[in-house]
């Protein structure tokens, strides 16, 4: 592929590229009188550009970055219709530099060296730099943003990169250091207005054929959350509709009828998913069943697999909800096998329960901590030879090489509970789970400390009876013979003879 032409946009196959001096105006395909409003309405100029007030001050990197002051490569970060496109557009028509655009959709690495060797020719020749617009580049692979770094480093290029994805995520480090990053914010409502307003009276736009309702308005501006291509969409099939039906103005039944639903402003594959993720967590966490819900219906509706809901809520019922409410995990199970059997839509009902009984279940995290800090142990290196007693005894030989001498079998006991070595001899003494005072738990954290002391063989508090009971749940203790404090009341307050 000798030239970049082939992927460059607006330019057919095989087209020559761009002329030096033109500053890549035909990278893009002009804006005709058929074209979508949103493109119409893209701004000219850097001073037409609406709602990044944070990046547009007197020698700001965007200003420099458009007007070509500085050949810095930059990386632009923000949710859809904040302007990253529009920048891009600004660049290619304010700059006497060579402009190629390409999508990390369809190009690939054979792509973009192409453009990198050209661009190096060029700049041998003299000719003008070449600056590289590279659309959603967070869907580059590592090898392909790896075939950027060295003309990002010397400069044959001049990369200027969209995404909608947090680039410490989804672009490689080494790309990133080469790169300023300017982070775009949606819009936010008064911005999305004006420029409703301006697409109404512009001759690029309506044209004021037309005149805007003001609870209309406030219903796009409602619509677009922040994006004002969503925004603009919304305004021209509005308009639409308003001269199909006759009428000169756009009224809220109008916008309506032509809008009939609000997009979910959540993508699957980008940011959105893991900030959405996060709060429907910590919802659940927080005992807000109503938030919770609500974070569960804006991934249903915006198409989440379900299957991942389901995998989180099972994450959820051990690390956040644990021993505090043994049945939660049973919950949360059950769950994910009815969104395997059952399927959506229904399945959104079995995702509803388990979301309302995790949230409004008793919490305690003590199997997360409890495992973090075992691992952490392991990893440190703590933790010796298995003691000779619980060695493996069942293969020929093991017996006389003493494994599972002295090995004392618990059910032997009438307690059920023997004292008995069973920690590396560096890890005996370590308490690793802390059962807190939580629903169900409560009772572990009872019965607990005299489990720990007759398997350390330390006397029982007078008062104290021999035999853990079961662990309740949910407050209720298993039918059977009366327990109080977790023992059998009436028991014998002595340890086994020689199990001191």
């Amino acid at each position: 592929m000798e030239s970049d032409a082939l992927f460059t946009f607006g330019e057919p196959a095989g087209a020559p590229s761009a002329p030096a001096g033109s500053g890549g105006v035909d990278a893009f395909t002009a804006a005709g009188a058929d074209s979508p409003l949103p493109v119409r309405m893209r701004p000219a100029s850097i001073d037409e550009l609406v709602g990044q007030d944070h990046l547009l001050a007197p020698g700001a990197p965007l200003r420099q970055l458009v007007g070509g002051a500085a050949p810095m490569s930059v990386i632009l970060w923000g949710p859809p219709g904040s302007g990253k496109t529009t920048i891009a557009h600004l660049v290619a028509r304010a700059t006497d530099r060579r402009f190629v655009a390409m999508s990390a959709l369809s190009a690939g690495v054979k792509d973009v060296r192409a453009v990198i060797e050209t661009a190096r020719r060029q700049r041998r020749a003299g000719g003008p730099q070449t600056v590289l617009f590279i659309d959603e580049v967070h869907r580059f692979s590592k090898t392909q943003q790896d075939s950027l770094l060295a003309a990002v480093e010397d400069r044959t290029v001049t990369l200027l990169a969209a995404t909608t994805e947090n680039p410490y995520f989804s672009v490689i480090s080494p790309l990133l250091s080469r790169c300023v990053l300017l982070t775009l914010q949606p819009l936010d409502d008064d911005a999305v207005r004006g420029l409703l307003r301006r697409a109404v009276a512009d001759e690029r736009g309506l044209r004021g054929a037309l005149t805007l309702a003001t609870d209309a308005e406030d219903h796009l501006v409602r619509l677009a959350g922040g994006d004002v291509r969503k925004a603009l969409t919304a305004l021209e099939a509005a308009a639409a509709t308003a001269t199909a039906l006759g009428t000169g103005r756009i009224d809220l039944a109008t916008a309506e009828q032509a809008v009939d639903v609000a997009a979910v402003r959540y993508d699957r594959d980008g940011d959105a998913h893991y900030d959405v993720t996060s709060a429907f967590i910590k919802s659940m966490r927080g005992s807000d069943v109503d938030a919770a819900l609500h974070w569960l219906a804006r991934m249903l509706v915006a198409g989440e697999d379900a299957r991942f809901i389901a995998r989180r809520l099972v994450i959820f019922a051990s690390e956040d909800v644990g021993m505090a409410d043994p049945t939660a995990l049973s919950v949360a199970t059950a769950a994910a096998h009815a969104v395997e059997y059952v399927g959506l839509p229904e399945a959104q009902l079995n995702l509803a329960q388990a979301v309302i009984h995790l949230a409004t279940a008793p919490k305690s995290n003590s199997a997360t901590t409890a495992i973090g800090a075992a691992i952490a142990d392991v990893r440190a290196g703590r933790g010796g030879a298995v003691p000779r007693a619980l060695r493996d005894a069942h293969y020929s030989g093991a017996r006389g090489l003493g494994h599972g001498a002295g090995y004392r079998y618990p059910h032997d006991d009438h307690r059920g509970v023997v004292t008995q070595q069973y920690a590396p001899d560096d890890l005996v003494g370590t308490e690793y789970y802390q059962p807190s005072g939580h629903g169900a738990e409560r009772s572990v954290a009872t019965r607990l400390p005299l489990l720990r002391r007759i398997v350390r063989g330390l006397p029982v508090p007078a008062g104290r009876a021999e035999q853990p009971a079961p662990v309740a749940v949910n407050g209720r203790h298993p039918a059977g013979p009366e327990q109080v404090g977790g023992v059998d009341e009436g028991g014998s307050d002595a340890v086994g003879e020689g199990q001191q």
